[in-house]
This record gives C-alpha cells, structure tokens and sequence, in this order.
C-alpha cells in the first residue's frame, strides 16, 4: 500500500508511464472447397470478421476518453474531506482508483472523480488509508494525509500511474471537543498544473441586512420577540479566481448540531427555496451565494434555546462544468439529491429578554411563601403556649 506523503497537498505525483495501442486481430476462415471458393465473399467476410473483432476490442480499451491528470481539488471541511480529481486521468476508471490504496469508494460525478474521508477523528487513523500527526504549541492542530492512487498490479498496465497526494489542517480544540464548535469555515486548495495554485477560504456568515456588506460577530443570537424576522446569510470564497463557482444545493435546521438529525426543517432543496420564507438572492453566478429566511424555533422543544443551520455547499470549476442549475420550475422538491459537496454549520441563540425578570419573580415568591410558613409555625407555637 502506498504510504501517503507529508508534503504540499499540491504535490502531484505521476510517474513515466507505458502507452498501449489496440491491436488488430484477424481471422481464419476455412471451407471445404477451396477450389470452387468465391474470394469477393471471402474478402468480404474477412473484413466485417475483423471489423467486428476489432469493435469488440474498443471499449475494453476506450471505456473513458483520457485526460490530463494535472488538476485536483481539496475541500477540507469541519467534518469531512473532499477530494475530486478529473475523470478518467490518464485512462484510469474510477474503480480503478483508490483511496489510500485501500477504498475503492470513489463516486463519479460530472466532470469528476469524488472521495471523501468522512471520518475526522483523530483515534481512529485509518480510515481508507487516512494518517494524522498533531502538531503541538500554542495553536495546537491536527494534519491529516492521504492519497488518490491507481491500481497498477494487473498483469498489464495501459495507463501512466497516478498519485495525488493531499492534506488538511484542523484545530486541534475543534476535534478534541467533537461538539459544538465553529463549522462555519471550510478551506479549498485547487491545483490546475501549469496554471498555478490556489488556496480559498469558504465561509459562511450571518448578516445585517440585504445588502451583505456587514457580517455580524458570532455567537448569533435571536430573540424570542423576533422570532419570525428577516435572517441574511451569505458564503463566500475568498481566494479563488472568478472561474470558480459557489454553489448552495440544500440548506436545513436542526435543534442539536448534527446535521443527520431526523428532527429538520429544510430551507433549500436542491438549489431551490423550500416555500415562500426563503429567498435565494443569488447563487452559482459567482464566488459568493446568498439567501434570507425568517427566523423560527422549534414546537414542543421548549428547553431547547439553540437552531443549527446547516448549508450544503460545493465550489464549481465554471470552465469545466455548468455550475448554474436548472430553474427551479423543471425541478422536484420531492427530495434531495445524493451530496456533492460538505456541510457548514451556523448556530443561533434564541433568548427572550424576561428571562432575567422570571428568575427575579420566582426568588420573591419563594421569599414570600417562606415567610408566610414562618408566621404560621409562630402563630402555633404563640397559640400552644397559650
């Protein structure tokens, strides 16, 4: 198994390698009467027989059209790591192509190769082939590798091998309190070859109005009294060039910070406002998407004084693929497409403002209602005596 190198994620590695070529195989025809034989139809038959072998052969070779394998991208989000890679590198299928060199888990989007390291904690260091370090100091982190290799053991090998080789840095505090944390950044490195390298950063904020030009500070809190008003949320990439796009596919609250909770309220589906709470100001046009919905809390869950909003969202390379979806008209709602991109994670305080003032009555009351049993046991002892 190929042991990951701890190097720049950018590094690409991919070794001389051996072309192939399809090679043309004939056919023996035979008769009993060579004498009488009629070679129009024998040249005829010939042909289509090696046509036809020959036809045979292709898509055993050509199964995917080859491409340069000089590009990669790397989103290292809160609870996961996503790395695409071009499909068809080299000629290589995608189940052809491991993780580590140990999982074949890799889903063929368009355009793309995807895997996913779903796994961030750092006790269990072997998930598909995955190593972490940490990294003491006063910013302790946590660095995690891996690498995207092909399956070269087959007795012949058509294609260059290939191996990309990849890192993300975490928090250390993130990891080691598994909970509640910040999730709301998300970093992207992208290396396109020859046309250089690029690192972003993909955040997701609340904002002040519907202009998205103030970003308000964390932890964000809500009201009770304000339950049903505007909420803005914008996420941007910062970093990347314009050809890259943000692109928001769902959007849903949760009272616990898990976004798999059963208990959700979806906001976006598929790249489309759920009802008319929600509206989608702009999305997939560009580095940064943007959406408001009215703020709300969950019934018969009383205690609970927190809403997670969780954003499913993917960065799109616009020169290799269509980034924009389709309008929201010739789509169903009626359920969400399989995830293509990583979840970030915002978490809002709902706090009424008599909570203080409950607390103040409570404590009188209970002053009063201890002072009237102390008047009562001393009217009973005064009347003992008595």
């Amino acid at each position: 198994m190929p042991v990951p190198r701890k190097g720049d994620f950018k590094h690409l590695e991919c070794c001389q390698g051996v072309s192939f070529r399809v090679t043309r195989v004939g056919s023996l025809l035979k008769t009993e009467e060579p004498l009488t034989l009629d070679y129009s139809k024998v040249f005829f038959l010939y042909s289509m027989a090696s046509v036809g072998a020959l036809l045979m052969l292709l898509p055993v070779a050509w199964t995917c059209s080859p491409q340069k394998a000089d590009y990669v991208m790397v989103s290292c989000f809160p609870n996961a790591i996503i790395a695409n890679v071009p499909e068809c590198p080299y000629g290589w299928e995608i189940d052809q192509l491991s993780l580590g060199g140990v999982c074949y888990s890799g889903i063929h989007s368009p355009g793309y190769y995807r895997f996913i390291i779903s796994d961030l904690t750092p006790k269990n260091h072997s998930y598909c082939g995955t190593q972490s370090e940490y990294m003491p100091g006063k910013d302790p982190k946590y660095v995690f590798y891996n690498s995207i290799v092909s399956n070269d053991t087959s007795l012949t090998v058509r294609n260059q091998p290939v191996n990309y080789t990849f890192n993300c840095m975490y928090r250390a505090a993130y990891l080691v309190n598994n909970a509640v944390f910040s999730q709301r950044v998300a970093t992207v490195y992208v290396n396109n070859g020859s046309l250089g390298t690029f690192r972003s950063q993909l955040s997701m904020n609340v904002f002040t109005n519907s202009k998205f030009l103030y970003a308000k500070d964390a932890p964000y809190v809500i009201d009770t009294s304000e339950i049903g008003s505007e909420v803005f949320i914008g996420i941007e990439a910062k970093g990347l060039s314009n050809r890259f796009k943000v692109v928001l596919n769902n959007c849903w609250a949760t009272p616990t910070p898990y976004s798999t909770d059963k208990k959700r309220w979806s906001l976006i589906i598929n790249s489309c406002s759920s009802d008319h709470t929600v509206t989608i100001f702009e999305n997939a046009k560009d580095s940064r998407s943007m959406f408001k919905f009215n703020s709300f809390r969950f019934q018969r869950l009383e205690k609970v004084s927190t809403v997670w909003l969780h954003c499913e969202v993917q960065v799109c390379d616009g020169e290799r693929l269509i980034c924009q979806p389709a309008p929201c008209s010739v789509r169903s709602l009626s359920s969400e497409a399989a995830p293509s991109g990583g979840i970030l994670t915002a978490e809002f305080h709902i706090k009424g403002i008599d909570s203080s003032n409950n607390g103040h009555i409570k404590g009188t009351s209970l002053f009063i209602l201890l002072a009237v049993l102390i008047n009562t046991c001393c009217d009973l002892v005064n009347g003992s005596r008595m």
